[in-house]
């Protein structure tokens, strides 16, 4: 069974640079989608950040997928990256949790 990452986004810009880059993130989100690597990602309430879980190989895979986002190479936001062993999951997540 894969591991599963959280990572946590904050905005380190204004939300109309955040907003001006957010096409593009979400672009780049969907690719991370078709990928397998993705399971949610959205903005946090209030809208200081937002969460992106998947899973990837390890630790350093996660980080350097936080570095192709948009949002830090525009120097938008920063990353906290949290790694955690889904031991009780919802049934519906079995078949993600060991593609």
């Amino acid at each position: 069974m894969k591991n599963l990452f959280v990572i946590f986004v904050t905005y380190t810009q204004s939300i109309e640079v955040i907003d001006e880059i957010l096409p593009s993130h979400r672009e780049y989100l969907k690719k991370g989608y078709e990928s397998g690597k993705l399971l949610a990602s959205g903005p946090q309430n209030p809208r200081v950040g937002g969460i992106i879980i998947g899973s990837f190989v390890n630790k350093e895979e996660a980080q350097a997928f936080t570095q192709k986002d948009p949002f830090f190479l525009k120097n938008a936001a920063s990353y906290e990256v949290l790694e955690f062993n889904p031991i009780l999951h919802h049934q519906c997540l079995k078949e993600f949790l060991n593609s």
